[in-house]
């Protein structure tokens, strides 16, 4: 199997993920759909298909790969479309060494390419605390942080900070400069590489994931001494998240966290991404949560099961719920109902939506033209 050849397919056919595992042909995922290219391809040996995964590795990585028995790397190729880089994970399961690629495009979304809403833009603008991107694996969160971050780095001199398992999106430095550092090659761990953090001068973190208590920990005493934190959690919605980082911690802390986490939350956003109705291409749909002050309160007093009806009430702060954003998109024919009812928490509220007489709601899109330039960008911070 020639390597580069089926990654150079994968770019031509907008594929998001590339597998490879032996006894089975490659397969694509396309608009969120598995194919496999039995067709093209004949299944893999399992030989073959371990020549060409430890061909990608340094002596270093396949080591590390001998002891944990799995690793995740970035990856470049040079193909015929441009350099091409990849985010893979590569594991042992029963038939041998196998892997999964993730496609990184090479020039990051804009706001716009990502139907992005006004009030998720608006968190570029922010001085200090901590923005939150949840959603299972495959949501798009990584590119929506991106897109923030590069939006930062348009238009404003701060020092962004990224630590990320792996790299992912690289930037070109504008206006600020950014330091991204990659688990297992610049740092041990988010937390060896967050302790750091605070002596290195950042204004801007990017946490990759906020997977254990020390991470968390962390995060949310870098919000509190004055930086901007975007991390991410994979939650399906705004009060899973908030119960999922308070759980975290020891019930004797709990208490405290909360009085913590309720200071320098600025945000969660809960992002789902669906195949568009014309059949090409997806599109995001997000629930959108802002900390005002009735949030939180919520969130110091413990009774995040009535977040939900903060977003239903914000409507004119920015807020959204998914299901109301879902039922915009279906009314606006982005969507098909059926895709749009498997991916709602609350279907009965997506129906609710969608049967209303008075339903006139549009997700606020966003007004950039005049934000191009960098003397208005600030005029708006």
């Amino acid at each position: 199997m020639n390597l580069p050849n089926l990654m150079g397919l994968a770019v031509t056919r907008r594929a998001s993920d590339v597998h490879l595992a032996p006894d089975r042909s490659p397969a694509f995922r396309i608009d969120g759909a598995l194919r496999p290219l039995r067709e093209e391809y004949p299944p893999l040996s399992s030989e073959d298909c371990e020549a060409a995964i430890l061909g990608m590795l340094s002596p270093n990585q396949i080591e590390v790969l001998n002891q944990a028995l799995e690793i995740d790397i970035s990856y470049a190729l040079d193909l015929p479309q441009g350099i091409t880089r990849f985010r893979i994970n590569i594991h042992r399961q029963q038939r041998g060494l196998a892997a999964v690629f993730r496609l990184i495009p090479d020039t990051i979304p804009s706001p716009e390419e990502l139907t992005m809403e006004e009030s998720i833009f608006n968190f570029s603008k922010l001085p200090r605390g901590l923005v939150l991107f949840t959603g299972a694996t495959g949501t798009g969160k990584s590119t929506t942080l991106a897109c923030l971050v590069d939006l930062i780095n348009n238009h404003s001199a701060k020092h962004i900070l990224t630590v990320e398992d792996p790299i992912e999106y690289t930037y070109t430095e504008k206006q600020a400069c950014i330091t991204q550092r990659e688990l297992g090659i610049h740092t041990h761990g988010f937390g060896s590489a967050l302790k750091s953090a605070l002596r290195e001068d950042p204004d801007v973190i990017l946490v990759g994931e906020m997977r254990d208590l020390e991470t968390i920990q962390l995060a949310l005493t870098a919000s509190e001494t004055g930086h901007l934190v975007f991390s991410t959690l994979h939650t399906s919605d705004t009060s899973q998240t908030v119960d999922r980082i308070i759980d975290v911690f020891p019930p004797a802390q709990q208490a405290l966290v909360r009085a913590q986490l309720a200071s320098v939350l600025q945000g969660i956003v809960t992002q789902v991404l669906l195949p568009r109705a014309s059949g090409s291409g997806r599109i995001a749909a997000r629930e959108i949560l802002l900390a005002t002050p009735a949030v939180r309160t919520m969130i110091r007093e413990g009774n995040t099961h009535q977040l939900y009806n903060s977003l239903t009430g914000g409507l004119q702060a920015g807020m959204c719920p998914l299901e109301l954003s879902l039922a915009a998109k279906v009314r606006q024919n982005l969507i098909t109902l059926e895709d749009a009812e498997g991916v709602a928490n609350r279907p009965t509220m997506l129906q609710d939506y969608l049967a209303s007489q008075t339903f006139s709601y549009t997700v606020p899109g966003l007004a950039l033209a005049k934000l191009q330039d960098t003397e208005e960008y600030d005029e708006l911070s």
